[in-house]
């Protein structure tokens, strides 16, 4: 008998599929639910099970997309689902019982603490973000609160004591700037391909995409180019950009959109899962589905198009 107890295995990728999550198998999501309402019930609240939400009896939600997103990366595997799940729950009703922190923070502190957040426009409601920025295309940016233990994404019902909405985003964006890049690589080959790759455990990491001429002059030193540049946000924790100089953009792309695909899968915190142009700040779709709905696509447009051939035919010829 071995000295340690192992947690039990993953399901292979045969075993039949959770209809909701496919990184589950059937089993796994039903264990892994069941784990959600035993949480819930420890901490004193009955709740109703669904595919994707859990529901209590006084009609809040709770959403499991995130949660089941993060156990299923968990190196440590579904012996730790069950500590995983507690943590979260907590937290979660520590965060919707505790006073709201705008009516506790003075008004100072709310603006030193208020960031820009990209997210995905899935699920965003109009009718409380009307201030929302639209990116581009799925894209998104409204102001959100950092706490020491959530995020608050603000409503137009809680900005408008704070002031106008525009003074608000220009202290949000200071204090994007202001944030230290907390870890950056760059991935590259013999080929021409390369990009380089900002991570960080800030929830704001993707959303220096707003700031990337910033970015990239401090984590590179250079300046992007009038051309601009390749960006990649697939979720909260990552961002990829390419500084557009020469036809290295062509395999550079398509690295950047099988890598956005890939990060943006089962991802706690997904934004997206497309590469974008960046050029003065505006964000160009670059990568699609196929048409099938099973592989990736590259879908530029004539100003691109004008572009690529361009820096196409400033390449030396080959001898």
């Amino acid at each position: 008998m071995g000295l340690f107890r192992r947690g039990p295995k993953r399901d292979g990728d045969d075993a039949p599929r959770d209809a909701e999550f496919a990184f589950f198998s059937v089993d796994e999501g039903a264990r892994f639910r069941s784990q959600v309402r035993e949480a819930f019930a420890e901490q004193g609240l009955e709740v109703t099970v669904y595919a994707d939400v859990v529901a209590d009896s006084s009609g809040r939600q709770f959403g499991l997309g995130n949660l089941a997103a993060v156990c299923h990366n968990d190196q440590r595997g579904p012996r730790v689902w069950p500590d995983v799940i507690r943590g979260h729950v907590g937290l979660v009703l520590r965060t919707m019982d505790a006073p709201s922190a705008l009516d506790t923070l003075p008004a100072d502190q709310i603006r030193a603490q208020l960031y820009p957040r990209v997210i995905g426009t899935d699920g965003l409601d109009r009718d409380t973000f009307r201030y929302a920025r639209a990116l581009a295309p799925g894209l998104s940016e409204v102001l959100a609160l950092d706490l020491p233990e959530s995020v608050m994404m603000l409503t137009d019902d809680a900005l408008e004591p704070l002031g106008d909405v525009p003074g608000l985003r220009d202290r949000a964006m200071a204090n994007l700037r202001g944030l230290p890049v907390e870890g950056h690589e760059t991935i590259e080959d013999a080929g021409g391909m390369s990009f380089d790759v900002v991570v960080g455990d800030s929830f704001y990491t993707a959303s220096r995409v707003l700031v990337l001429d910033a970015l990239v002059r401090q984590v590179t030193g250079q300046h992007i180019t009038a051309d601009g540049a390749l960006v990649a946000l697939p979720f909260r924790h990552q961002l990829a950009f390419h500084v557009i100089r020469d036809a290295g953009v062509i395999p550079s792309l398509n690295a950047m959109a099988a890598f956005a695909a890939s990060g943006y899968a089962d991802t706690p915190g997904a934004i997206t899962p497309y590469v974008y142009w960046w050029r003065a700040g505006t964000l160009t779709q670059l990568s699609d589905r196929d048409v099938e709905g099973d592989g990736l696509r590259i879908v530029v447009g004539e100003d691109f198009r004008d572009l690529l051939e361009r820096l196409v035919a400033q390449q030396p010829g080959e001898d």
